[in-house]
């Protein structure tokens, strides 16, 4: 098919295979790989995107993959950080052009206070403003509904999520290659890195299900946050301290998590969620929820 075909390109192991798949049938030359960030991805996810859009278009990014390794982090130096992610973009898009990375300047915390609201599992206004909304405001500008297709990394374990992205695009047309045959997993995926000899996403091997926001999701539960406790202790603590600020900025008691006792749901501030671990209390492990930035 000629025209344009636009990938979602959010870090992860799904909408890479999803690139590759594309790349693969229609080319490179009108193949866009479209990343929204959120200003707190992980490290590793930046090299990571990197490293396998040069591999795609054929380009050397061994300069811009080091510079990956200065990247500020967000427990420690968000400002700095916000200023070198925008620079970082600017260097990968003049090297790749059909690299688009974009931001607006906003983190999740930003976008919080700015709508009032503390983002959580049943409402992340943070995918609207730094996902859905940033992407739908440049693909409308730079591309035709009538010769530009979108893809989605949505795979054949989660078909029954495909229908609300093609609701939500119209009147774009939106694919799902990994819903197609060859049916593959993520152990598939990460084989087929191995044999170019590009490293997966390091959020996978620290037991996180998405390599998204540095491992902080308010669509997560209890086991995610528990092992963002475990793996990244810092990070943890730097979102427990902005949600507990953000508690005493509204006045009202809000909560990232919730916790059922008999039957009853309640708030659940990650602060009493460090210190039940700490303590040894029982917490729901098999809570983990997950990334729907696209979907929902």
């Amino acid at each position: 098919m000629s025209g344009n075909h636009i990938v979602f390109f959010s870090g992860g192991l799904g909408s890479w295979a999803t690139a590759k798949r594309v790349i693969e049938k229609h080319g490179t030359d009108n193949t866009y790989l479209l990343f929204t960030d959120t200003l707190i991805e992980d490290e590793d996810l930046y090299r990571f995107m990197i490293e396998t859009a040069g591999h795609f278009y054929g380009k050397d990014v061994a300069s811009l993959i080091e510079l990956t390794k200065g990247i500020p982090k967000t427990h420690e130096q968000m400002d700095d950080r916000k200023v070198f992610l925008d620079e970082l973009a600017t260097k990968v898009r003049e090297v790749i052009p059909n690299f688009i990375w974009l931001n607006n300047g906003k983190d999740v915390w930003d976008v919080f206070y700015e709508r009032n609201f503390l983002g959580n599992s049943r409402l992340a206004h943070c995918s609207h403003v730094l996902k859905q909304d940033m992407s739908r405001e440049y693909i409308e500008k730079h591309f035709e509904p009538n010769n530009s297709v979108l893809y989605l990394g949505i795979d054949w374990t989660e078909e029954h999520r495909t229908k609300a992205p093609r609701e939500n695009w119209k009147p774009f047309n939106v694919e799902f290659p990994m819903c197609e045959e060859p049916f593959l997993t993520n152990i598939d995926h990460v084989k087929e890195l191995e044999k170019i000899g590009i490293t997966p996403p390091r959020l996978y091997a620290m037991g996180f299900s998405h390599n998204n926001c540095g491992g902080f999701c308010v669509r997560a539960g209890q086991g995610h946050f528990a092992n963002l406790l475990k793996q990244n202790p810092e990070l943890f603590l730097y979102h427990e301290q902005k949600e507990k600020e953000f508690r005493e900025y509204i006045g009202k008691d809000v909560s990232i998590l919730r916790k059922q006792r008999k039957g009853v749901r309640y708030n659940y501030t990650l602060e009493e969620l460090r210190k039940d671990i700490e303590n040894e209390q029982e917490i729901d492990n098999n809570d983990i929820g997950g990334c729907g930035c696209f979907v929902s």
